[in-house]
C-alpha cells in the first residue's frame, strides 16, 4: 500500500495525506521499513497516544512516538550525486566496512543508493530518501538513460561495437539494443536503459573481452561535472525538477520483475523476448490441438473453422480414424473373452 490521497487523489494539496506507518518512520530517517513494523510489533510505537498496529495509516496532523521520541513527517525529500570510487559497495548493510552510507557520510536523515554500481566499478550514482523515485528509475520497462566511459583488455573492433549495440546474449536473454561508440583503441561510450546484473561486464565477456575500468558519468540529466571522486554534492533546483518531470509518466510497480537463475532481475518484457514469438506460437498451436481432442471426444460437429456448433454427431470420414474405419461393416460377436471392451482386433 503505497500514499493515500483522502477522497479525492486529483486534489493532493486540498486534502490529507496518509502514509503507511512504517514508511512514515522510515522517511523520518528513524530506521528501515522493515525495523519500523519489528518496533511496531514490539508495541514500541504509538499514534496519538494509542499503541500502533501493523498496516496503520498515519498523516502529518498525527502525534507519532517511535520508543518515546516523537517522529515527524519529512516535507522535503534529499536527492544526492555521489562519485563512487573502486572499493565502495553499493549496500546500506552498516556492517559491511566498505558500504556506501558511511562512504556518503551524509547526516541529514537516511539515504538509501538508487540501484547499484559495482564494487570494482565507479562513478556517478544517486541516494536519496524518495521511495517513488527510485523504482521509477530502475524499471527497466521506463527506459532511463545512463551512460558509462568502459575499457577492455585488448583493442576493439568493428565487429565488437556492432555486437554489443545489437544486442548480447546473457543470462538468458538478449540484451536490448544500445549506443556503442569507440572513444580510443580500447575505450568505448556505452549508454543503456537496462539493468542487468553485471551487464557490460558479462556483455564483454561473451565476446571475448574482460572490463579493465568501467566508470558511470551519467544517469538521465545527472552528470558527474564538478564532483570529485569520493565526494557528492546536492542536485541543483533544476536538476530536481528536470529529473522529476522525467519519470512522472513511468512505472514504479515491480510486479513484473523477475528472477532468473543466474540471480539477475530482469524485466518481465526481458523475459518476454527470451521467450521469442516461437515458444508463444507452439503454445497456441498446443491449446487449439488440446481443445480440437476434446472435440473430437465428444463428437460434436465442427463448422469450416473446425469449432463445435452443437451435440449431433457428425459423419465420419473414411481412412481418417482406426475406429471409424470399419464402421460400414456388420459387427461381429466376440467369442472370447479376451476380446472385450476396449480391445483392439489382431491384424
Amino acid at each position: 500500500m503505497t500514499d493515500r490521497y483522502f477522497n479525492f487523489p486529483k486534489f493532493k494539496s486540498k486534502f490529507i495525506v496518509l502514509v503507511r506507518l512504517n514508511k512514515f518512520i522510515s522517511e523520518a530517517g528513524i530506521c528501515s521499513r522493515r525495523e519500523a513494523d519489528r518496533k511496531i510489533e514490539k508495541g514500541q510505537v504509538r499514534v496519538n497516544g494509542k499503541v500502533a498496529q501493523i498496516g496503520d495509516l498515519v498523516s502529518k496532523s498525527d502525534r507519532v512516538l517511535v520508543s518515546g521520541n516523537p517522529v515527524e513527517m519529512r516535507d522535503q525529500y534529499v536527492y544526492l550525486a555521489y562519485n563512487k570510487p573502486v572499493g565502495v559497495t553499493s549496500t546500506t548493510d552498516r556492517t559491511d566496512p566498505d558500504n556506501i552510507l558511511k562512504a556518503v557520510g551524509y547526516h541529514g536523515g537516511r539515504v538509501f543508493p538508487v540501484g547499484r554500481l559495482d564494487k570494482d566499478s565507479e562513478g556517478l550514482i544517486l541516494l536519496t530518501n524518495d521511495g517513488d523515485i527510485v523504482n521509477k528509475i530502475l524499471r527497466a520497462s521506463n527506459k532511463h538513460d545512463k551512460e558509462y566511459i568502459v575499457t577492455v583488455d585488448k583493442p576493439v573492433t568493428p565487429d565488437f561495437i556492432t555486437q554489443m549495440s545489437e544486442g548480447v546474449s546473457i543470462l538468458g536473454v538478449m540484451t536490448r539494443k544500445c549506443m556503442v561508440e569507440q572513444i580510443n583503441p580500447r575505450t568505448i561510450r556505452m549508454i543503456l536503459n537496462q539493468g542487468l546484473n553485471r551487464q557490460i561486464r558479462r556483455m564483454c565477456e561473451a565476446l571475448g573481452y574482460q572490463v579493465t575500468s568501467l566508470q558511470r558519468v551519467r544517469v538521465m540529466n545527472i552528470n558527474l561535472d564538478g564532483i570529485a571522486t569520493g565526494t557528492w554534492r546536492f542536485l541543483t533546483e533544476s536538476e530536481q525538477d528536470t529529473l522529476l518531470k522525467a519519470v512522472e509518466g513511468s512505472s514504479k510497480e515491480a510486479s513484473t520483475r523477475k528472477k532468473n537463475r543466474s540471480g539477475a532481475v530482469d524485466e518481465a518484457d526481458s523475459a518476454k523476448s527470451a521467450q521469442g514469438k516461437s515458444g508463444r506460437g507452439r503454445n497456441r498451436s498446443g491449446a487449439k490441438k488440446a481443445a480440437g481432442k476434446r472435440d473430437t471426444k465428444k463428437g460434436a460437429p465442427k463448422t469450416s473453422a473446425g469449432r463445435n456448433t452443437g451435440s449431433t454427431a457428425a459423419a465420419p470420414k473414411s481412412g481418417r480414424s482406426k475406429n471409424t474405419r470399419n464402421a460400414s461393416k456388420p459387427a461381429k460377436k466376440s467369442t472370447s473373452k479376451s476380446k472385450g471392451k476396449g480391445t483392439r482386433r489382431k491384424k
